[in-house]
């Protein structure tokens, strides 16, 4: 590694953290601000607040702004090398522009190989802790609200239910149909079913069982109250309030293969979130790329001017990350292909910068 790597680096990985303290210690402070009535609502302390919440907080805004940060820390670097004149006199000594991006593409690689193992497996436990906190100290308790509700719970087996309360645990006008291809065998109907969290089973009211051997040939049974066990537990229905994001990634893959078997309709909420997870790393070698082209030469603006150049295009790209992830969701966009266009998007504008950018 040349003097002029280690220069690099350790600058633009020092304005990296410094950017991303400052920025969300702001973000925090006002995060607080808003939140404050829930915390005396509830009678927390100051140590509850920070120890139990903000420290799972910060390293979660780290994650979602590291677009902005990256690209702020490496505007503001390179904008200070142009305006002392240092990049003129390193490119006058022969180093080409290609070469001057080498120190900064490895920066920015290590710091997306970082976020790649934080989002994969460290974030989702911290996560854990803040959503949990916020269930229970900023949300409203939350009730299931889903009616006629259908899951598939095994290869031929498909649960039904009127409604569900999920403060009891009871599920109203219970069915269970054994189904193959599109012809019905078996249909077991209940009045109730109940969660007895002490067996941890569920106990059914008296059912009626219709056996379909043909057209004309169904035969009937009465069956009294039981317990049983289903592939179905109470927390099908409890809230998925940012689910995915307190999974590491093997957990999410697991998950997103469960919906898949049960036919769930808000599996690309969760592949969504599996797909950025591979595609956000590479982000920050994008953003880098579009960083030096833009302030590699004297603004007449400053580096002011540069910097809040760099802030607008980082919310763009943060604002193109929220839009392809609504569109997935609603099934406008394939998960793969929303985690993928802005940096798809924004890898077009960076090698149009790097092609024209004098060097």
């Amino acid at each position: 590694m040349k003097i002029l790597d280690k220069y690099i680096i350790k600058k633009f990985l020092t304005a990296f953290v410094f950017t991303v303290l400052i920025i969300v210690s702001v973000i925090c402070v006002i995060d607080f601000t808003e939140k404050n009535d829930d915390f005396i609502q509830h009678k927390l302390t100051m140590k509850q607040i920070v120890f139990e919440y903000y420290v799972f907080l910060f390293p979660y805004f780290s994650n979602l702004l590291a677009p902005i940060t990256i690209f702020i820390a490496v505007v503001f670097v390179t904008a200070q090398l142009a305006s002392r004149t240092e990049i003129v006199a390193i490119m006058a000594s022969g180093v080409s522009f290609k070469r001057l991006l080498t120190p900064y593409l490895a920066a920015a690689a290590l710091v997306g190989l970082f976020i790649f193992a934080l989002t994969g497996w460290v974030l989702p436990l911290a996560n854990k802790q803040r959503v949990r906190f916020e269930r229970a100290y900023v949300k409203l308790p939350y009730t299931f609200k889903g009616h006629d509700v259908h899951i598939r719970i095994g290869p031929r087996s498909y649960v039904y239910m009127q409604s569900y309360d999920s403060q009891r645990n009871v599920g109203y006008r219970f069915a269970l149909e054994t189904i193959d291809s599109t012809i019905l065998h078996r249909r077991m109907t209940s009045d109730a079913i109940s969660w007895d969290s002490t067996k941890q089973v569920w106990h059914m009211s008296p059912q009626l069982i219709r056996t379909f051997r043909g057209p004309q040939d169904e035969t009937l049974l009465t069956v009294p109250a039981r317990d049983t066990t289903l592939r179905l537990t109470p927390k099908d229905f409890a809230s998925h309030y940012h689910e995915e994001e307190t999974l590491t990634l093997p957990q999410l893959n697991a998950f997103i293969r469960e919906k898949v078997d049960r036919g769930a309709d808000d599996t690309a909420t969760y592949m969504s979130a599996k797909y950025e997870r591979y595609s956000y790393p590479f982000a920050t070698l994008i953003l880098t790329l579009i960083g030096v082209s833009l302030s590699a030469r004297k603004s007449r603006a400053g580096v002011g001017g540069q910097i809040a150049l760099g802030f607008v295009l980082a919310f763009v790209f943060i604002i193109f990350v929220m839009l392809s992830r609504n569109l997935a969701q609603v099934g406008t966009l394939a998960p793969l292909v929303a985690a993928w266009v802005p940096n798809s998007i924004f890898l077009v504008i960076g090698l149009a910068l790097y092609r024209f950018v004098p060097k």
